[in-house]
């Protein structure tokens, strides 16, 4: 990683034992919620570099592959936030990740100050419906699909066209997912609740919110996260073209400096954040 304080890290655990890790040394922060598979991990490829460059503390953790359910990680999310004393902090969130904030927008809307939500939706529709259907077979059936059969599931899924026509890309996307199958992410194909039709609940949202969509995104497709920001009321939306479901991965410079932006129009809070960290 680069930039002023890149390399100071703290990590802890919540009372109700979340991992978090606090990455640079000083600045405003930033709250990062992964989706399915909950590592906190996948930010620090490209987002934790660019936060921290950027003066700011990125805080990451871990909620694990689990069948958690958006409410279930937003009362992490909570917690962590009350945990370090975050009042007013902003957060990002990604897929499910973004469906917990949306719902921490809702029930604690104090504990936030700004919201950018990647890759998210407000309903079901037919697609995800169908994937939810088809891994809840899978968890029936109890036989995980063979390590290079779900990378090429998890490549066609994740991944815009453009960098699948890349073979160079394509071939170490695969490794990468053929390594995740190989070391526990069986677990999470296991299917989590129904989702709820929230978009009128949103109209409820009064913090600053700015959704970014994937032009490729077939586990979230964009049309669905532009409707989240028709929901939100003075939410901004912003797609990106050439980018899949991990397309703050595939697009990181165009992601980042979205990102960036939003943080640019925030009010800062009165606390820096961070203030109970040991």
């Amino acid at each position: 990683m680069t930039g002023p304080g890149a390399e100071a890290r703290t990590s802890g655990r919540t009372p109700g034992g979340t991992a978090y890790t606090v990455h640079g040394a000083a600045g405003p922060p930033v709250v990062l919620v992964a989706g399915a598979g909950g590592s906190g991990r996948i930010w620090e490829h490209h987002q934790v570099p660019a936060l921290t460059a950027a003066g700011r503390r990125a805080v990451t953790f871990d909620h694990g592959p689990t069948a958690a359910g958006p409410v279930e990680l937003a009362g992490r999310t909570k917690e962590l936030l009350t945990t370090l004393g975050l009042p007013g902090c902003p957060v990002v969130g990604h897929s499910l990740g973004s469906l917990a904030v949306q719902e921490l927008l809702l029930t604690d809307p104090g504990l936030v100050g700004g919201a950018l939500l990647a890759a998210t939706r407000g309903r079901p529709d037919a697609v995800g419906e169908a994937l939810a259907r088809a891994e809840a077979a899978t968890a029936r059936a109890g036989t995980p699909l063979p390590p290079e059969y779900e990378a090429f599931v998890r490549l066609v899924q994740n991944l815009s066209p453009r960098t699948l026509a890349d073979e160079g890309a394509t071939a170490h996307w695969l490794d990468l997912f053929e390594l995740a199958a190989l070391t526990g992410r069986p677990a999470a194909h296991r299917p989590g609740p129904p989702l709820p039709d929230r978009l009128a609940e949103y109209g409820r949202i009064t913090v600053p919110v700015h959704v970014v969509g994937f032009a490729d995104d077939v586990l979230a497709p964009a049309p669905l996260g532009r409707e989240v920001a028709r929901a939100v009321p003075g939410a901004r939306y912003t797609e990106l073209a050439d980018a899949g479901h991990l397309g703050f991965l595939e697009r990181p410079g165009a992601f980042n400096t979205v990102l960036l932006d939003f943080l640019a129009t925030l009010a800062p809070t009165t606390d820096p954040g961070v203030s109970r960290v040991p």
